[in-house]
């Protein structure tokens, strides 16, 4: 693991006293001095699946809710760094307890699903077949370019966030909104099909 770049400079330390005594606006110094190198350094240390934005807003937030534990002339950068590391621990421990939850439950409730739905008459699937195309046709310009790319022309994750400019967890997360919106849809329009809603 490298170490990151120090910095400790007048202007950074006034910055940091300002802040300090009140004036919330100088943080703005601090931020603007360390927002590339730590999401640099926190794009080369992230496990897939965490978003880097996301950590590095986590660690700016800490570090100036905890700006008076820092030591005035010391080094600023080891220290805002030394909270990244913390941030990035506490997320990828996150992660790592959904996913052991998924794996402990997941294949229990994807069987009751499956079960579920084999009992169900096989012209219940086509009219949720046809349901499903009328969502998708209802569905936003820019969340049914995203649902066509992933399952249309079956697109890695990765190629679609360089398309779209954005990050691969903020990818993810436009195809989630619209399997969401769809399966909302679906359901609507089955509820109403069999009169539950008019």
């Amino acid at each position: 693991m490298t170490d990151p770049p120090p910095s400790n400079d007048a202007h950074l330390e006034d910055a940091i006293r300002r802040t300090r005594d009140g004036d919330k606006a100088a943080f703005e110094t601090v931020i603007r001095r360390f927002e590339k190198p730590l999401r640099s350094w926190l794009a080369g240390h992230v496990p897939p699946g965490i978003d880097v934005d996301e950590v590095a807003q986590r660690t700016f937030v800490a570090a100036y809710c905890r700006l008076s534990d820092y030591q005035p002339g010391t080094q600023f950068a080891a220290w805002l760094f030394t909270i990244a590391r913390f941030q990035l621990r506490t997320e990828t421990t996150r992660l790592r307890r959904i996913a052991d939850y998924h794996s402990r439950y997941g294949p229990d409730l994807l069987q009751r699903e499956l079960d579920r739905r084999s009992e169900e008459a096989p012209q219940r699937w086509d009219t949720r077949l046809d349901s499903l195309h009328l969502c998708l046709d209802a569905l936003s310009e820019p969340l049914r370019r995203f649902v066509d790319w992933r399952y249309e022309e079956e697109i890695p994750l990765e190629e679609m966030a360089a398309r779209c400019g954005r990050s691969v967890a903020a990818v993810k997360k436009q195809l989630w909104k619209a399997r969401q919106a769809l399966q909302q849809c679906v359901e609507t329009r089955l509820a109403r099909a069999d009169g539950g809603l008019q």
